[in-house]
């Protein structure tokens, strides 16, 4: 059971990370941290970036990548968004502006201050979902010491961290084509993932 004083340090250090502007210098418009945690979460999503349209409403994956995924989950809106359920938490809070073929990488300022002291809290968490390259990168390289070399080996490779980590790539519309080229995705890992994450809320209840 958290206790009080937990409670009480978690609540601190979230307003602490929602005041941050840390990257104010980098970024293309005013820092605004965008994620979602609550210390019963049993599911968490580690995401790469808020986009523009999730920076202007402050709501994550709240544009057609959050649609898609939301689908690929079998989740409602109202589950989605229930931060005892799940957490989302991107390896970059703010928005980082937008390159030639898209949004830039998140700045790595952000994982390196504020990740590590926001997942210690974060003791329920028994599925943990990296979405694209960014966070894989993150994840394999402090667990395994090196990432698979691109994001399709890795999610290749699901089930080698199955069940306790699912490497996906990034639901964006921009990632059509690759879906079109990997229909094994689809066919072997969504329905396996879904049947996980129903089970799970399911005993959550």
């Amino acid at each position: 059971m958290v206790s009080q004083t937990d409670m009480d340090s978690f609540a601190a250090l979230i307003h602490q990370v929602r005041r941050c502007t840390l990257c104010v210098g980098q970024l293309p418009l005013e820092p605004r941290p965008v994620f979602q945690l609550h210390e019963s979460a049993r599911i968490l999503i580690a995401s790469q970036a808020p986009g523009r349209r999730v920076h202007e409403t402050g709501i994550p994956f709240d544009d057609p990548s959050g649609n898609r995924l939301r689908e690929w989950l079998n989740l409602s809106h109202e589950v989605f968004y229930d931060p005892h359920q799940i957490a989302i938490l991107p390896m970059g809070l703010c928005f980082p502006g937008t390159g030639k073929s898209g949004d830039l990488p998140p700045r790595p300022e952000c994982a390196s201050t504020w990740r590590p002291a926001l997942l210690a809290h974060l003791k329920n968490i028994r599925l943990t979902l990296l979405i694209g390259q960014y966070a894989q990168t993150y994840y394999f390289t402090r667990q395994y010491g090196k990432s698979v070399t691109t994001l399709t080996e890795n999610v290749r490779s699901w089930q080698k961290f199955w069940p306790d980590i699912v490497p996906l790539p990034h639901p964006s519309p921009r990632n059509n084509l690759w879906l079109k080229r990997n229909p094994w995705f689809m066919e072997e890992v969504i329905p396996l993932l879904r049947e996980r994450i129903a089970v799970m809320l399911a005993s959550n209840n």
